[in-house]
């Protein structure tokens, strides 16, 4: 049994280190910082590969670092499968029952063996229940499923959308997005050529770089339509037309839009969007695992939603600021197919960026593969940490080694070692591991996953996963508006005529829906619609952000009160608004009457002030900080990406203070054990003389005994002297091993404060992290403007059952 060695922070727990056949006691921890240098690991089926990667992520779950794992064949979905009692109730539902036939187990009796089996794994590593508890309560996991409802959907679109800041102040980079983007796109209609040279890739980039000058994001409607009619006359020195003719513009168009047309297509239109700081970290600054499950889809549809992944994660990363230690994980279960040696697939140049320059803004990738032949190795010569497993031929071990040794030249270093032997004798579940940062490799073997290495998940048992968690989310509630208006609908009140009201009020009228079916007449209701503007700055915080603000109101009461706080916001009110009703199919029109407070100027101008009066009491821009770190909220910054930001600053803090510890009780350290190390060669010094001198007084008892048989005559003072000298070496002996006791217990009592401190420092940040506290920037009078006050005719729709509708 190997005891679990004292947590130490920032380092994970991997395996303990194997000679000779055997596991030793020595533990290996790894680092986290070096992560920042990337890691590959290769290893055949069944060479304990995605036990070694799982225990890796379940390491950075408990020093809670994010990630974004990549899963193509559906291994990575065990990280959820933690059980805190291990019982075989915890691990019966996810058994596989075929594994119970073959050993000729009943499925309960194989969850009974399997759950002790897991138990006694775990606790031959020093893993218990509070380890599990810890990693349980470190990160939230969540599996995504792109173009599935199974897990959590993905939407699409968000990556289609314009960056937000001057193009030219970074076309480069934003250039190579869109080739990305458009690369993926491409490849979902199964159009292998290269963007940056075929046809249909220009004009796609010319689509995007056009719209994202304007800062107008794109849709796929959006896209079809730019296709047909693009809004470029020319395209090079050419004529758009002679470029690219409109048949085959038109072609092009209908690829994508039997896309579209599908209705399996439609899920990859709904869930959450690629906002790479939400699937980094929860609202609430917990950490998260996002795995993305992708065993469900096709070779297209892998990889186009790989690469727009990749791309939003390198947008993501340029916006961070440098950092020496880990803020974050790219895990890859298999790049197979997406990293070759010569093809270039779309997934090939975002992997590239990364692994070249992921390394400033601390995050980690690592690349995993079970078919070390057809990878790219130059490229992944950039990777400072290896994980080498068991190889199924000597072709595979061969490109393995060619790069590794790539690996190393890149480094500036050399070894020694015979890695083609040492590689050749590995065994299930043991590793060697070359770090750059390490003076030499180490042969490995990992700990027992914490995680129930069940095998990949299907989509059937992914949706059970997480059915739990959907149930969690709040569902849809009907909108105040709507809510409202219905209460408000009284068929065959009103009258057919319009009220004639004061002509200096600018009446409008809200559009009736789109699809408003089959109606026998509309009713409009009078509704004002207060618009204006608030300003909130703040000069300390850098804030200076302008709110619109339109609120759909019901007519002032009796007393001139209006309800604001029952009023409903209308964004985008301008698009749906119209100078004339929109009653085209309607047998009958009626307006209900104007109340009394609300149909002269002077009522309107009453509002007006009412809710200016309303804006400045009530609005205010609540935004967050970390005093003790002096960080605020920026103006647009998500509240993920600020907990994010201050858990990346809490985490090099931490960092800098555990190296300062660190070096301070390493160097007390170093200064005892050279003294135990001398002592040690006194009391074997000592040893050795107390051994002579024992030997000494024997002879001389053995030479005094044989002189009084002989009748010779010997001083027996000889042999007192020597049983003396042999006694104060005795005495010498005794007071160095003393010593060397004492030493001893010194150094542990050392290394025992190192650590306690080390978790002090592990707590007092971790505390930190959910420091934070709201400030409310409120808006001066002077910030409070009021444009206009409207008189809005809401229609309400009456259908053959006579049931009032809402217009819209």
């Amino acid at each position: 049994m190997i005891t679990l060695p004292p947590e130490k922070i920032g380092s994970f727990y991997l395996g303990a280190e194997y000679a000779n056949g055997k596991t030793t006691e020595e533990s290996v921890n790894y680092d986290a910082r070096d992560l920042t240098t990337h890691a590959v690991c290769v290893g055949m089926t069944g060479s304990g590969k995605t036990g070694l990667c799982i225990g890796l992520l379940e390491e950075a779950a408990i020093d809670r670092v994010p990630a974004l794992i990549i899963d193509p064949k559906g291994d990575m979905t065990n990280l959820l499968l933690q059980f805190e009692g291990l019982t075989p109730e915890e691990f019966a539902p996810w058994i596989n029952p075929d594994d119970a036939l073959r050993k000729g187990m009943s499925p309960e009796a194989y969850a009974g063996a399997t759950a002790k089996k897991w138990k006694e794994g775990l606790a031959g590593w020093g893993i218990g229940t509070s380890r599990i508890k810890l990693l349980q309560e470190s990160v939230d996991y969540t599996i995504f499923t792109p173009g599935s409802d199974a897990g959590i959907p993905v939407n699409i679109l968000g990556s289609f959308e314009a960056p937000g800041v001057d193009f030219d102040s970074d076309a480069e980079m934003l250039r190579e997005r869109i080739q990305g983007i458009v690369a993926a796109l491409l490849g979902m209609i199964n159009r292998k050529d290269d963007p940056s040279r075929s046809k249909e890739g220009i004009l796609l980039s010319h689509l995007f770089e056009h719209h994202w000058r304007k800062g107008e994001g794109l849709d796929l409607a959006k896209i079809i339509l730019g296709i047909q009619n693009p809004p470029m006359k020319k395209l090079g020195v050419f004529d758009l037309d002679t470029f690219f003719a409109p048949d085959d513009r038109f072609k092009l168009a209908m690829e994508f839009n039997t896309l579209v047309a599908s209705p399996q297509f439609s899920y990859w239109l709904q869930g959450e969007p690629l906002d790479i700081d939400k699937l980094y970290f929860t609202a609430e600054g917990q950490a998260r695992h996002s795995i993305f499950y992708i065993a469900h889809l096709s070779e297209s549809e892998r990889m186009f939603f790989v690469t727009l992944l990749l791309n939003s994660l390198i947008a993501w990363m340029r916006r961070q600021s440098g950092t020496t230690s880990l803020r974050s994980l790219l895990y890859f279960d298999e790049i197979f197919g997406y990293f070759p040696p010569t093809a270039n697939p779309a997934s090939k140049k975002p992997l590239l960026t990364i692994l070249k320059q992921a390394r400033a803004y601390g995050l980690g990738a690592i690349l995993v593969t079970q078919n070390p032949v057809d990878i790219d190795y130059k490229g992944l010569s950039n990777a400072g940490t290896w994980f080498i497993g068991k190889m199924q031929t000597e072709r595979d071990k061969m490109r393995v080694l060619d790069g590794l040794k790539g690996a190393i030249e890149e480094a500036g270093t050399s070894s020694d070692m015979d890695f083609d032997a040492l590689i050749s004798s590995l065994d299930s579940r043991v590793f060697l591991l070359h770090n750059v940062h390490s003076d030499e490799p180490v042969l490995m073997h990992t700990r027992w996953a914490i995680s129930f290495l069940r095998g990949p998940l299907t989509r059937p048992q992914v949706k059970q996963l997480m059915d739990a968690r959907k149930a969690l989310e709040p569902t849809p509630r009907a909108t105040k508006e709507t809510t409202v208006r219905q209460a408000s609908g009284k068929e065959g009140a009103g009258s057919h005529a319009r009220p004639a009201i004061d002509p200096s009020i600018q009446q409008k009228f809200l559009r009736t829906g789109e699809e408003a079916g089959e109606i026998s007449s509309i009713r409009y209701v009078p509704r004002g619609l207060a618009i204006g503007k608030v300003r909130f700055y703040n000069a300390k915080r850098n804030i200076d952000r302008v709110e619109d603000v339109s609120l759909l109101f019901e007519p002032p009461d009796a007393f001139g009160r209006v309800d604001w706080h029952a009023a409903t916001p209308l964004p985008g009110y301008a698009k749906r608004l119209t100078d004339a009703p929109d009653a085209s199919g309607a047998n009958m029109v009626r307006y209900d009457e104007l109340p009394g407070t609300f149909n002269t100027q002077k009522d309107f101008k009453s509002v007006e002030k009412d809710f200016s009066d309303f804006l400045y009491q009530n609005k205010a821009y609540k935004t967050y900080e970390h005093e003790k770190l002096a960080l605020f909220q920026e103006d647009g910054e998500s509240l993920e990406a600020f907990r994010m930001r201050i858990n990346q600053a809490l985490r090099e803090k931490r960092d800098e203070e555990i190296d300062i510890l660190r070096e301070k009780y390493e160097d007390k350290l170093d200064r005892l054990n050279d003294r135990i190390l001398r002592e040690q060669l006194k009391y074997d010094e000592q040893t050795a003389e107390l051994s002579d001198r024992r030997t000494a007084e024997m002879l001389g008892v053995a030479e005094t005994i044989f002189s009084v048989f002989k009748g010779r005559r010997r001083s027996l003072s000889s042999a007192a002297t020597k049983s003396r000298m042999r006694r104060k070496a005795a005495q010498r002996v005794e007071s160095a091993r003393l010593r060397l006791e004492d030493l001893g217990e010194d150094y542990r009592k050392l290394e025992s404060e190192m650590h306690e401190k080390l978790e002090a420092v592990r707590n007092q940040w971790a505390e930190e992290a959910d420091a934070l506290s709201t400030f409310e920037v409120k808006p001066r009078r002077t910030d409070v403007r009021v444009d206009q006050v409207l008189l809005v005719w809401v229609p309400f729709l009456i259908g053959e059952g006579n049931i009032p509708e809402p217009g819209f």
